[in-house]
């Protein structure tokens, strides 16, 4: 990206924050209903922060959302909490970076506090123009879709979802982490190795040792690779 936008990327640093709000199972809108509420819109604060788990001060619902593998599930983001209008932007304010889902087993969704994560979609950055995964996601009224792979085993999962912005420079990196629970139904019996978090990421990594604003930025995957089963 050029680096002649750079007092851009400044004067947007401190605006359009948002929030993972919004479950769909297949063609159901199950709105907040299976969703771990963060306390506000405001991203985390680091790669290396607790809140990197399952998002800022997070509520956990009392309801586990079925879902069956192989089949879809969709996550939705907004700026402001209780906006769904695809008139504003998911995330606004020049916050380009990727979006990234992972889910993680766990024995009871709405209390489990620590996870192994794998990696199950991911919108990066082509270098083309309008393919940031953010811009994707503003595109598609604050909505991606993935499927819950068809071999992934039974049993309650965490889905968490994120946008890890990139416009503030290298070293400023701003999360927005949110988890839904959910509980996969007539799945098969893989059991993917996964990553911890706060852990998957380093500051050291390829991602945050440039600026996006730099003309010889190139886009590198943080975490692990896509599971796909």
């Amino acid at each position: 990206m050029k680096a002649g936008l750079i007092v851009l990327a400044a004067a947007s640093a401190v605006s359009a924050h948002s929030t993972w709000q919004d479950l769909w199972t297949g063609a159901t809108d199950d709105a907040q209903k299976c969703t771990r509420v963060v306390k506000d819109n405001n991203p985390i604060t680091g790669i290396t922060s607790p809140d990197m788990f399952c998002g800022r001060s997070p509520a956990a619902s009392d309801a586990v959302c079925d879902v069956d593998a192989g089949s879809a599930l969709t996550v939705e983001m907004h700026a402001q909490p209780g906006d769904r209008s695809c008139a504003n932007p998911a995330i606004g304010g020049n916050h380009y970076g990727p979006v990234l889902i992972y889910m993680a087993k766990v024995t009871d969704a709405k209390s489990a506090a620590s996870a192994s994560w794998f990696k199950v979609a991911e919108d990066g950055y082509t270098g083309t123009t309008a393919s940031w995964g953010t811009e994707i996601l503003n595109a598609n009224c604050g909505k991606r879709a993935f499927t819950v792979p068809k071999s992934l085993a039974s049993g309650n999962y965490l889905v968490r979802s994120e946008v890890l912005a990139l416009h503030a420079g290298a070293g400023n990196e701003q999360p927005y982490v949110s988890c839904f629970q959910v509980n996969v139904k007539n799945g098969g019996s893989a059991n993917p190795a996964g990553v911890t978090f706060p852990g998957a990421y380093k500051a050291s990594d390829a991602l945050f040792s440039k600026s996006i604003w730099d003309s010889s930025f190139k886009y590198v995957s943080p975490g692990p690779a896509v599971w796909t089963g």
